[in-house]
């Protein structure tokens, strides 16, 4: 299960979108995750699927590495698709006792759970292509106009950054404390659930104890660095758009004009 975690996760790669300007994708993401709510038939689930195949595509990413990442948010899925598939009235196309799936539950039910996993599937994109420090700059650049309301923009994209970073780092803490926790022989995968809960009671200290020594290593390296935030810091290589970025939101505003004529214009709607 550990392994399955991807959230967080940088892919190495020198793709078309690993070399796109952090803001671009910033940008994109917020565009793909606006559309996906705008959805009102199978044509918008379709035409948001096809681009999705397409940016996988472009970023060179394995397909298997994003469907692993699914794997830590099953349990998630299954249980909003179930609730929407048992709960949504209409009328039953299914029934055992008092359990009925109608027709409107079921259609819910396929339309919330493509929604999910190509909500989850787009947006782990962007970590998968973006450094933390790619995805701290471009966060920084974009939030730039909030500063004239003296707000801290470049600590808060900082804190983001280190947050998702950090997501990782601590799976990788967990699995060896799992590890180390079986050699002393506890048994993490036999027995029901309740067992299983408490096999986890002693890994939370140790999860807790390391996650605040990482905590506070950062933030020694930091200080070490002479670290003050944001005013007056230079960059090495700061952001600048190329071509292909203004291409990037060329394409991604076409995208986004024509999911809007297909949710409120469109004869599919």
């Amino acid at each position: 299960m550990l392994k399955d975690i991807t959230i967080g996760q940088y892919y190495r790669s020198d793709s078309v979108l690993h070399r796109l300007d952090p803001r671009v994708k910033l940008f994109g993401t917020l565009i793909y995750v606006i559309t996906l709510f705008l959805h009102k038939s199978p044509v918008n689930y379709v035409m948001s699927l096809g681009f999705l195949l397409i940016m996988i595509g472009l970023s060179t990413v394995p397909v298997s590495f994003i469907i692993r990442g699914l794997k830590s948010v099953a349990v998630i899925l299954v249980f909003s698709v179930g609730i929407n598939m048992l709960f949504i009235p209409g009328k039953p196309i299914f029934q055992v006792g008092f359990i009925s799936i109608s027709k409107e539950g079921l259609r819910m039910a396929v339309y919330l759970g493509s929604r999910l996993i190509m909500l989850i599937m787009g947006t782990s994109l962007l970590t998968f292509t973006t450094t933390p420090n790619e995805l701290t700059d471009g966060l920084d650049k974009s939030l730039g106009f909030l500063n004239a309301l003296k707000i801290p923009v470049h600590e808060i994209a900082m804190m983001m950054s280190i947050a998702l970073r950090f997501i990782p780092i601590l799976t990788e803490e967990l699995d060896k404390i799992m590890k180390a926790q079986t050699a002393r022989g506890i048994d993490f995968e036999s027995g029901g659930l309740l067992k299983r809960v408490k096999s986890m009671v002693p890994i939370v200290v140790p999860l807790i104890v390391a996650a605040v020594r990482r905590a506070n290593d950062l933030a020694l390296a930091m200080e070490s660095r002479c670290y003050h935030g944001g005013q007056g810091r230079t960059k090495m290589k700061p952001l600048r758009y190329e071509t292909r970025d203004k291409i990037g939101y060329l394409i991604l505003l076409v995208f986004l004009a024509v999911m809007i004529y297909l949710s409120f214009c469109s004869p599919w709607r």
